[in-house]
Order: C-alpha cells, then sequence, then structure tokens
C-alpha cells in the first residue's frame, strides 16, 4: 500500500520502518527535518506538508503528542481531510481525550472517510520490535479492515468498540501504570533502605503477589534489569511530561464522567511535582528519584 505517515518521533519512526518492511511505500511527514531525514533514508519519501502527504495515499497514519496537535493535523487548512480523497481510512495511534477522538472521526466521517483510534501500548522497545498492544476505537468493518496493517506493527490487536472507545482503553491503562510505577517505586526504595538487595527484592516481587509490568519489566530501581531505563540514566523511553499528560487526560475524564480516580490525582500530582523539577524529558520510572528526595 501507499501509507501516509505523520508523525516520526520515538514511536512513530520505528512502526513507520516496521511498514516499510512490510515493503510498504510510505510518504512521510513531521515539523523535526531530521525526523523526516531518517526515514527518507530508510526508504520512505518525504512530503511538503500533511496535505501533500495524504493527497496520493491509500491509507493515513498518525502519532502525534497531544489533542491540539491531532485536530490541526487533521481540521487544518493544510491537513488531512483538506487533502484526503473520500473513502480512504485514517488511523490514528495518538493519544488523546476520548471527545477529540470522537470529534475528529466525525468530521473525517462527514467528509466520506472511515476513521479509527488506534493509540498503543508497549513503549518505544515495542513499536522498534513490532510487538505493540493496539487498543482500536471504529465500526467493526473498519477494524476489519485495517487490522491486518496494524498486526504488521503490533502483536495484540484489540477491538474496543466504537469511536472514543480505544483512548479511553489507553487513559485507563496508562493511569494504572503511573499508579504502579509509583508503588513499585516506593517498595524498592524501602526495601533498599531497610538492607536487601534491589536484584533480591525484585525477584521476590516477581515471583509473588506484587508482580507487574512496572516491576518485572520496567523496574525502576538502577542496576535491577539491564534493559530498563533505569540501567541508562532513565533517557529514552516513555517520558515524564508524557505520563503527566496521559494522568491528565484519565483526570479530566473521569471529572466528566463523575467518577472518583483518587490514586490517579495522586499520581498525577506526583508527576507534575517531578517534571517541575526539571525530569520531563526523563523515562517516567525516575520518578523514584523524586521519592528517594522525599526520605
Amino acid at each position: 500500500m501507499k501509507i501516509a505517515f505523520v508523525g516520526l518521533g520515538n514511536m512513530g519512526s520505528p512502526m513507520a520502518r516496521n511498514l516499510l518492511r512490510h515493503g510498504h511505500s510510505l510518504v512521510v511527514f513531521d515539523v523535526v527535518q531530521r525526523n523526516v531525514d531518517a526515514l527518507t533514508a530508510a526508504g520512505a519519501m518525504a512530503a511538503t506538508s500533511v496535505r501533500a502527504a495524504a493527497a496520493t495515499a491509500e491509507l493515513v497514519i498518525t502519532m502525534l503528542p497531544s489533542s491540539p496537535h491531532v485536530k490541526t493535523v487533521y481540521l487544518g487548512d493544510d491537513g488531512v481531510l483538506a487533502g484526503v480523497p473520500s473513502g480512504i481510512p485514517l488511523i490514528d495511534s495518538s493519544t488523546i481525550d476520548p471527545h477529540s477522538a470522537r470529534e475528529v472521526a466525525a468530521a473525517a466521517a462527514a467528509h466520506g472517510n472511515p476513521m479509527a483510534d488506534a493509540p498503543v501500548s508497549g513503549g518505544t522497545g515495542g513499536a522498534e520490535t513490532a510487538t505493540l498492544t493496539f487498543m482500536v476505537g471504529a465500526e467493526p468493518a473498519v477494524f476489519d479492515r485495517i487490522k491486518p496493517l496494524l498486526a504488521q506493527m503490533g502483536k495484540n490487536i484489540v477491538y474496543c468498540g466504537n469511536s472514543g472507545t480505544g483512548q479511553v482503553a489507553k487513559i485507563c491503562n496508562n493511569m494504572l501504570l503511573g499508579i504502579s510505577m509509583i508503588g513499585v517505586a516506593e517498595a524498592m526504595n524501602l526495601g533498599a533502605a531497610l538492607g536487601i538487595e534491589p536484584k533480591i527484592l525484585a525477584g521476590v516481587i516477581n515471583t509473588s503477589s506484587g508482580r507487574c509490568w512496572s516491576s518485572d519489566t520496567y523496574n525502576p530501581y538502577p542496576g535491577v534489569l539491564d534493559n530498563a531505563p533505569a540501567a541508562r540514566g532513565y533517557s529514552g523511553g516513555f517520558g515524564t511530561d508524557l505520563m503527566l499528560k496521559d494522568l491528565g487526560l484519565a483526570t479530566d475524564a473521569a471529572k466528566q464522567a463523575r467518577q472518583p480516580v483518587t490514586l490517579g490525582a495522586a499520581a498525577q500530582q506526583l508527576y507534575q511535582i517531578w517534571s517541575a523539577h526539571g525530569a520531563g524529558g526523563q523515562d517516567f520510572s525516575s520518578i523514584i528519584n523524586l521519592l528517594k528526595g522525599c526520605e
């Protein structure tokens, strides 16, 4: 297929590379020129604008930072809907609020384009190895149409329901992830302060009832896992500010639904404090260092 891919950051770039490996022809656009250059060096073609990228595509995929970016890219004068022909499917893999996802999907439908919100979980590692989980909100027929393509970038392709439900699944998952990371960080700091070797403590947790992804795959304590961001000074991975954004989406949605999220709100405040300390670009597991500072 000829695919327009817009948004070539830490997640979008490896996702696009996997599509190239499967033989697709990609036309790419990003506001950061070096991201575009890296993809063209891998075999993609560069577009001069979002509109130009979408104009000749058989399918459009976007991976963008936030709701305002998604609205601009799709609804702007030089955006996707200004250039894409009717009938071309659109996939947005950004993490945004469900209301915005439904608003953009409605505009796309009015233009004659089926659209899916398909945010992902699995981090940059999952993007690179094509083992992402896609949480898809779309009409069933649209899901069936795009599932084989998503399977070239991910391992688990989950149908969540109609438009917006992919985003609902994502923000609920990430709220829990933020909470669990703080819990693991507290437990690891406490164990170290009480004299147990962190690797031993992690081994106990990971074979006991405290086991979770934040501990067995992404442990925040340095020296426990060789391939976790904690082993490389919390560089790369999923940034603190991105986690803060997702927690904000969850707490805002909870207000609209009149649903209490007490731990989610507490996690949001802790990540807000950590970001204010200048750690916004560090991986979100670096929150352990804020908790160490509270000792």
